[in-house]
């Protein structure tokens, strides 16, 4: 018996060893590191910057850095090159500041116990993290020393807090019951001042006590006296520089620019005559970022006025063209963003549009010689499906080599360019976008009336959208896209059941008719191998329509076999054409088409129910396996023939989430897969190994497809701005996802895993897979919608 009682002390001591804990847990977390490395990200087009707090220069490097999901974006606007700092929480980045010499970036995130994190911008690593607020945190700042950093939390986490970074303490700290959306440290590091709603407060630092005590010492703070403005919403704020050091200057929502003195009092305004959002002060200049487009500049010595800077695009403008022309009644986008590079002389401006200008001002006495250095146009809505340009086919296509669409509930359907270089289709206002589908007249869908709220502080201010045109417009947007095998016509279909087939040559709309009853999720053009030339649209409505497009998209056969939304529809087979659809009743039906002395009509053949709803599927080169994304996070293989389950396993590296998309690249050997936890997986179509996880999207993942030549992968999301409340419940979110605000993330596959097929016994891919012959690496990129 003692024998036996001093084995299992010895197993249980051994358990306990905390040499085989580190052990296991480092090779976790190692192989999670390695899959992740395999990821490159290349660019990221879009932002997610819902004002000044979220946009800031250095002038030492010229790089400008602004949020995109959860990537930090480090942009060198004159070579156009990008770097990004990613975090890794998966939370949205809220805010952002440079330290005074450059050499990190502080920032802010929301959610649920967020942190303020300082990254060191050389290596894009994160140096410390200092976790103290509940719900999330609207802005944060350097001091001019360097030595402290300011946070200040939503409303709702009612928290100013002052760290000394370097040793991870807060030094001081108190409460704000006002909502905060800006904060300025003065010159010389001895206080600080908030903005927000009606208010306008100067924190004081006591360098002595600080530095003494180790514990938190109360945060000092007076409010600003606002005389008969008290009433008004301080949208920015930012401390004078200079000879104007004892000076601090704020904007109102209503369009006035006001100076407080030494003694907080505040001291003259002026009128800018339109409502303005942003601030940004230097040495020499005050820039007002204003509605419609206005930028004015005016001199921090006596507030009198300089300038007015050029104004960005008009709304709905041809950027195909190489001439603009602007009528008088023509909308401009609102500015709500700005900050200015001294060194370079640089204004870098966010506008309302998701679009991103960089101005070249070096002569404010003539306002005429202010140059465009950079500019970029982005959806400004929820990204819903993407296309790439179709492999093969008969004819020439139309779209050019290395190109994609998107489509958006902003109503727009955009042409890219992967590489951005090809000289014929480069335009003036976007090395990335080559053209603009408008899909509807109404420009008020462009603007993201959200962001100006956020600034303005209340829902409707800046926006003259009226009630009635803010409840169209959340049911607005183009849900899926699919082009045609020969390249020629675009299939898209709307949140309100509309298709519309567009020529791809000139994008000219040449079918519009009301096919569904609501939502359009998934469109399906026949293979050219069928012998057919046939379109499926699916929706909501939980109806199939099958079309002939060879007789100008005439109806074939409507199916409604599915009791639920129908998630996916796909084509496949050569000698037997078959269809395969999927939806939220859990159901799989294997249809064949079969002549009739009527026609063309599908019989079902199989029908495959599970426990899980299923999202998505999509069918493998050869036409033989049909792979399905589960909620369980499970991918699910069908023989398309007899309809029976070949093979299951994971699709999903985690252990929470949903599988929400599923992609199967043009050599049949990988699947990459989207969940609901924001992380995207890249798996052997056949062993379930995964080769290579990447993050980067702060919302779910709507859709992703690979290039033709393998090298690429492009995911597109709802990334939103980050509220200033609480974080709401997932079903929330989900119902409101067409509001998220439009992004795209752009994927490089450059490590091959070497996988043998000899091991299995499903057929070998016909596809010759000659671009995956190095391995798999990825890059993706954020898209939002700007404009010149």
């Amino acid at each position: 018996m003692a024998a036996d009682g001093t084995i299992r002390s010895r197993i249980r001591s051994l358990l306990r060893s905390p040499s085989i804990k580190l052990r296991r847990s480092g090779t976790g977390a190692r192989h999670r590191r390695e899959l992740s490395d395999k990821v490159t990200l290349e660019k990221v087009l879009g932002i997610t910057a819902p004002g000044n707090r979220a946009l800031a220069c250095d002038p030492r490097s010229g790089l400008v850095a602004y949020p995109a999901g959860c990537v930090v974006v480090l942009l060198n606007p004159r070579k156009n090159k990008q770097h990004h700092i990613f975090n890794s929480s998966r939370k949205a980045i809220t805010t952002l500041a440079f330290s005074p010499d450059g050499k990190y970036v502080v920032t802010g995130e929301s959610g649920h116990m967020p942190a303020v994190r300082v990254w060191e911008v050389s290596e894009c690593i994160q140096v410390c993290e200092l976790q103290e607020h509940k719900y999330g945190i609207a802005c944060v700042a350097f001091s001019p020393n360097g030595k402290y950093i300011v946070s200040v939390g939503y409303q709702h986490d009612m928290v100013v807090n002052v760290w000394n970074w370097k040793k991870n303490v807060v030094v001081a700290s108190n409460k704000v019951s006002s909502k905060v959306t800006a904060v300025s440290f003065s010159d010389d590091s001895s206080y600080f001042v908030t903005a927000g709603n009606r208010h306008v407060k100067f924190w004081y630092l006591d360098h002595a006590k600080t530095c003494k005590v180790n514990a938190t010492v109360p945060l000092l703070g007076r409010s600003g006296l606002l005389g008969e403005l008290r009433n008004n919403f301080f949208s920015d704020v930012a401390c004078g520089r200079g000879r104007q050091a004892a000076s601090t200057f704020c904007i109102t929502s209503s369009g006035l620019l006001c100076e407080f003195n030494d003694r907080r009092l505040l001291d003259k305004w002026v009128e800018l005559r339109v409502s303005a959002t942003c601030l940004c002060v230097t040495d020499d200049f005050i820039f007002c970022g204003c509605s419609d487009g206005t930028v004015r500049a005016f001199s921090p010595a006596n507030l009198h006025f300089l300038c007015t800077l050029p104004r960005p695009h008009c709304l709905g403008v041809d950027v195909a063209s190489m001439l603009f022309s602007c009528r008088p009644e023509s909308r401009y986008p609102d500015t709500v963003a700005v900050t200015y590079d001294p060194a370079n002389r640089w204004l870098s401006c966010v506008y309302n549009d998701h679009s991103v200008y960089v101005w070249d001002i070096r002569d404010l006495r003539d306002p005429r010689k202010a140059g465009k250095l950079y500019s970029a146009l982005y959806h400004s809505s929820c990204v819903w499906s993407l296309e790439v340009r179709e492999k093969g086919g008969g004819g020439k296509t139309c779209l050019p080599r290395g190109s994609f669409l998107s489509c958006s509930s902003d109503n727009t359907i955009r042409l890219w360019s992967i590489d951005g270089h090809s000289a014929l289709h480069r335009n003036i206002l976007s090395n990335d976008l080559q053209k603009v589908v408008y899909v509807d007249d109404n420009v008020t869908g462009l603007l993201d009336t959200e962001s100006v709220s956020i600034a303005a502080g209340t829902e409707k201010a800046g926006s003259s959208v009226t009630e009635g045109q803010q409840v169209d417009q959340s049911r607005a947007g183009i849900r899926t896209l699919r082009v045609s095998p020969d390249g020629h016509h675009l299939a898209s279909g709307d949140r309100t059941g509309i298709l519309r087939i567009h020529d791809l040559d000139g994008m000219a709309e040449i079918l519009n008719v009301q096919a569904h009853d609501s939502d359009i999720l998934c469109l399906e053009f026949s293979k050219p191998d069928t012998g057919l030339q046939l379109l499926a649209t699916a929706g909501r409505d939980r109806l199939i329509h099958v079309l002939d497009v060879g007789r100008d998209y005439s109806l074939v056969q409507t199916l409604d076999e599915h009791s639920s939304s129908i998630t996916a529809v796909r084509f496949a087979g050569t000698g037997k054409v078959r269809m395969i659809s999927c939806g939220a009743d859990k159901s799989v039906y294997f249809r064949t088409a079969q002549q009739t002395g009527e026609g063309l009509e599908f019989t079902r053949t199989h029908h495959a129910v599970r426990k899980t709803t299923l999202y998505d599927m999509d069918v493998e080169p050869t036409g033989t396996y049909a792979a399905v994304g589960c909620q369980d996070r499970s991918i699910r293989i069908f023989n398309i023939s007899n309809g029976k389950q070949k093979k299951l396993y994971k699709g999903s590296q985690g252990e929470d989430g949903t599988l929400i998309k599923v992609q199967i690249d043009p050599s049949g050997l990988f699947i990459a897969t989207s969940c609901s936890d924001k992380n995207i997986g890249i798996f052997d179509l056949y062993s379930g190994e995964c080769v290579a996880t990447m993050f980067g999207h702060s919302e779910i993942i709507t859709g992703l497809k690979f290039s033709n030549d393998c090298r690429h992968l492009i995911t597109v999301s709802g990334d939103r701005y980050a509220s200033p409340e609480p974080p709401a419940p997932t079903h929330t979110i989900i119902k409101s996802i067409n509001e998220f605000y439009a992004s795209l993330f752009f994927c490089a596959v450059t490590e091959k895993q070497k996988n043998s097929l000899s091991a299995c016994s499903w057929p070998k891919m016909s596809t010759p897979c000659l671009c995956l012959q190095n391995a798999i690496k990825f890059i993706y990129i954020k898209t939002f919608f700007y404009f010149h």
